[in-house]
């Protein structure tokens, strides 16, 4: 909003030409959501506690030191990182620019299910909440429409097209259906995937910032003609004001972390986990770097990939791989205190970071 009030002013007030630089206003929406985060962070926590009464139900396969010591934490905590998030967005970004309208829809309406799903765990007592097939259709359809959305504001050469890290001036053309198919994988899978990551206290806040971040920094690359000629990574005109929204996102991310650190004081939930994972999943297909998200975003990959191979050996065998899925549980219930395993996740993701960052170099 800032952008679009006030720099047309530029040439009468000198000073307001300072708006024109996404760096500029990258740091501003960092600042503005870490500081929203914190002046709204412990009314909004209390809120929430007057509400649900005895907090987030806790599932009773979990591990058995979870219904003892995370009892009566409330839940619902990622409206915190959507409120950051969105306020500031809308302040500092270009509102004119499609994909900022695309990749913060997506996060809201995801944001949106996962809060019908927290409300009905809440006032039901059951941490089921609302269906999965519900959940996944309503996810599949947002996806595609904002995939959709995003590829009609695309480049006609790049559109239908999917890029291959480490090659330069390499794409593999699809169809639109293909395209949708593969964007709505890639949006639906990065926002269940955080989701799964999301069992301990911090644990997946952790690295959606470090994710937020490296993207931030790709969308002003691939945004960039002077960068992505040096670099022979594929131009995304206008993509680079997504990192304005990425910023606000490891602001909202930190302010959230503050409350979220061991002992949480609230969980986020489906309302931030979903939402979260959706908008990485947005800017990954608009930056066409979804294949580099699954690098950069490799913990997720894994609890996922824990998950299905647990329920596979189940179904197939009767046996388990692990003593407990997602892959941290397992962790847990081999006798790992709950910040060893945080941190020590912490340390692969910001390893796999650094390797997803680094396929902008090495074409």
């Amino acid at each position: 909003m800032f952008y679009n009030l006030v720099y047309p002013l530029a040439d009468v007030f000198s000073p307001f030409n300072v708006f024109r630089y996404i760096t500029f206003r990258s740091i501003a929406a960092f600042m503005t959501a870490l500081i929203l985060s914190f002046l709204i962070g412990g009314s909004l926590i209390r809120w929430l506690r007057s509400k649900q009464g005895q907090g987030q139900p806790i599932r009773e396969d979990g591990p058995a030191t979870h219904i003892v010591s995370k009892k009566g934490t409330p839940t619902m905590g990622g409206l915190l990182i959507l409120i950051a998030l969105s306020v500031a967005t809308l302040l500092w970004a270009d509102l004119t620019n499609r994909y900022v309208w695309c990749v913060l829809g997506i996060t809201i309406t995801f944001g949106a299910i996962g809060l019908w799903d927290d409300f009905l765990k809440v006032t039901k007592r059951n941490p089921k909440g609302v269906p999965g097939k519900t959940k996944l259709v309503l996810s599949i359809v947002i996806a595609g429409v904002g995939a959709w959305f995003i590829a009609q504001g695309s480049p006609p050469g790049l559109r239908y097209t999917l890029a291959l890290p480490f090659l330069k001036d390499v794409l593999v053309p699809l169809s639109m259906a293909g395209f949708l198919a593969f964007s709505i994988l890639v949006i639906v899978g990065t926002s269940n995937a955080v989701n799964l990551t999301d069992g301990l206290d911090g644990l997946a806040i952790g690295p959606v910032i470090m994710a937020a971040g490296v993207f931030a920094l790709i969308t002003y690359v691939v945004g960039n003609a002077i960068y992505t000629n040096y670099l022979y990574v594929h131009h995304v005109p206008r993509s680079g004001e997504l990192a304005v929204l990425l910023s606000a996102l490891v602001g909202a991310g930190l302010g959230f972390l503050w409350f979220n650190a061991p002992p949480a004081m609230v969980f986020m939930g489906d309302t931030g986990s979903l939402s979260i994972g959706g908008a990485l999943g947005g800017v990954a297909v608009v930056t066409k770097h979804e294949i580099v998200l699954a690098i950069v975003g490799g913990l997720f990959v894994l609890e996922t990939i824990s998950v299905i191979v647990q329920v596979l050996s189940f179904r197939l065998t009767g046996r388990r791989i692990f003593r407990m899925a997602p892959l941290h549980h397992h962790f847990e219930q081999k006798g790992w205190a709950e910040p060893t395993i945080v941190f020590r996740f912490w340390i692969i993701a910001a390893i796999l970071s650094m390797v997803g960052l680094a396929t902008l170099k090495l074409r």
